[in-house]
């Protein structure tokens, strides 16, 4: 029977337990220049105690942007404040990845110089960023506008920065790095028939759609290896303009090219709100049978839904995200039976040490 606590090996990397930090953006990065901090060193190493930490999602340029005070990978301050971050988590013993973003459409024209968003083609997502007012300094969920469609020839210089940011999260002290395909991002834009209607190389047939993820794993692959690589994936979302029920398929020959590659895991989001499409075992099996690599899965996981698809052998590693944010001593929680407290919804993003490093562990004072 296999549980939590079991060690597992997941690529390069060899896990203490089966439990991991989900990636979870939190929005407290120094400005200007969206840089990490003590703070951020602090709260990853808090949580050091999970068998793997993955770090919010991680701006790979400028242009990938696109909520307030999120990290970048791209500049030199963000790759030095890093460097404090993996060197408290290791220090700590722990093991971290990097999850690499480009938003793609899920942007604000704060962002970019030309007030433009990019994207596979030009179609908005009908969805909310977070965004602090300059003015007042306040944050707010804000509407995300129209996207511009990326030429052809300019896809290359994304998929350089992605491998850019892969060296740079080396360079940073990382074990290794997550890239987000899921959750109606850039890459994920281009794997849907909703948000993709490019009649180029890059869109049309399933074979098309997926080359850009492709491509970006390959090019992230080539500068770090293949086996410190994770990808995350969300095949039933709807929302952001995701509805596409052929979704599912695509994804499927994705990951039977990542096999191809190689890479370590693959980490499925699913959906955690009420009412919210189910992951259907159909689904994770074909997805076993695609790809020989680790399956990591969230939302919505306690102790006991976690032990049963591990034991069923549909999963190796869960990710926990809310339990873990008020929770930081959470394998210890669970290893023991102890009492689980509830986090302050109100500060997720942005703010400063309440809501973030302010939880302790139980029996500790706060």
């Amino acid at each position: 029977m296999t549980t939590l606590f079991d060690t597992a090996k997941v690529g390069a990397i060899d896990l203490p337990s089966r439990i991991a930090l989900a990636p979870m953006t939190r929005c407290r990065t120094d400005q200007p220049g969206n840089i990490p901090n003590a703070m951020m060193a602090e709260y990853y190493a808090q949580r050091a105690n999970a068998g793997l930490i993955i770090t919010e999602a991680t701006q790979i340029s400028q242009q990938g942007q696109g909520y307030s005070f999120t990290p970048g990978i791209h500049s030199e301050e963000q790759v030095a404040g890093w460097r404090k971050v993996t060197d408290v988590v290791h220090q700590a013993g722990g093991r971290i990845f990097n999850q690499l973003w480009h938003v793609g459409r899920m942007s604000h024209a704060m962002f970019h110089e030309d007030g433009q968003p990019v994207a596979p083609s030009a179609i908005a997502p009908d969805s909310t960023v977070w965004v602090v007012d300059p003015a007042t300094g306040d944050g707010g969920m804000v509407e995300c506008p129209t996207p511009r469609a990326l030429e052809t020839v300019e896809i290359a210089a994304v998929i350089a920065d992605y491998a850019k940011a892969a060296r740079n999260a080396k360079e940073a002290g990382f074990d290794g790095v997550e890239i987000h395909a899921a959750n109606g991002y850039l890459i994920e834009e281009f794997l849907r028939a909703s948000s993709n209607k490019r009649t180029d190389e890059y869109g049309g047939s399933v074979e098309n759609r997926i080359r850009f993820a492709v491509e970006v794993v390959e090019a992230v692959a080539a500068e770090i290896g293949a086996d410190r690589v994770g990808i995350r994936i969300s095949p039933f979302i709807t929302q952001r303009g995701m509805d596409d029920p052929a979704a599912p398929d695509a994804i499927l020959a994705m990951a039977r090219e990542l096999g191809r590659i190689g890479i370590a895991y693959i980490h499925i989001a699913e959906a955690d709100w009420d009412d919210a499409p189910e992951t259907p075992r159909a689904f994770r099996k074909a997805l076993r049978e695609a790809f020989a690599g680790a399956i990591i899965v969230a939302g919505g996981y306690d102790k006991n839904k976690a032990d049963a698809i591990l034991n069923e052998g549909l999963a190796d590693v869960v990710a926990f995200g809310r339990p873990f944010i008020a929770n930081p001593d959470l394998p210890r929680r669970y290893a023991e039976g102890l009492p689980l407290a509830d986090f302050d919804g109100d500060t997720l993003f942005g703010g400063d040490r309440k809501g973030y490093t302010s939880y302790s562990n139980y029996g500790a004072a706060a």
